[in-house]
This record gives structure tokens, sequence and C-alpha cells, in this order.
């Protein structure tokens, strides 16, 4: 079995594909820089980014895994 997993904390956002041996086959991780303009995470900033990534990271991860 293989799982999909998505993660997404404050300004990251990581998509895995593991193994159910806890093997992982690929994974990506984005960190959000637009919050360095305010001197820390904008939750509604992060959320509509997380929602924008998710697509992109999943497509590579996809891609990698094979």
């Amino acid at each position: 079995m293989i799982v999909f997993g998505i993660e997404t904390s404050c300004d990251e956002t990581s998509v895995a594909l593991v193994r159910s041996d806890k093997t992982i086959l690929a994974h990506e991780i984005l960190s959000q820089r637009d919050h360095d303009a305010y001197g820390g995470v904008v939750p509604e900033l992060a959320a509509r980014a997380h929602l924008v990534h998710l697509k992109k990271l999943s497509d590579s991860v996809m891609s990698k895994a094979g």
C-alpha cells in the first residue's frame, strides 16, 4: 500500500508518498517567504498559499516517485 500524505504548518507545505513499510518514495517541502515583510506568519496568507502550492508539489512528488 502507498499513502499520499499532505502536511501544512504555518508557512510550510509538504507532500510525500510513503509505502506501508515506511519507505519514503518521494517528498517535497516548500517554505513560504511571503511573510518576511510582516515579521511573522500571516495565517490568511499562509492558508491561501498552501492551496496554490499543493498542486505543484503533488505533481512533483508523483513524477519523482514514478
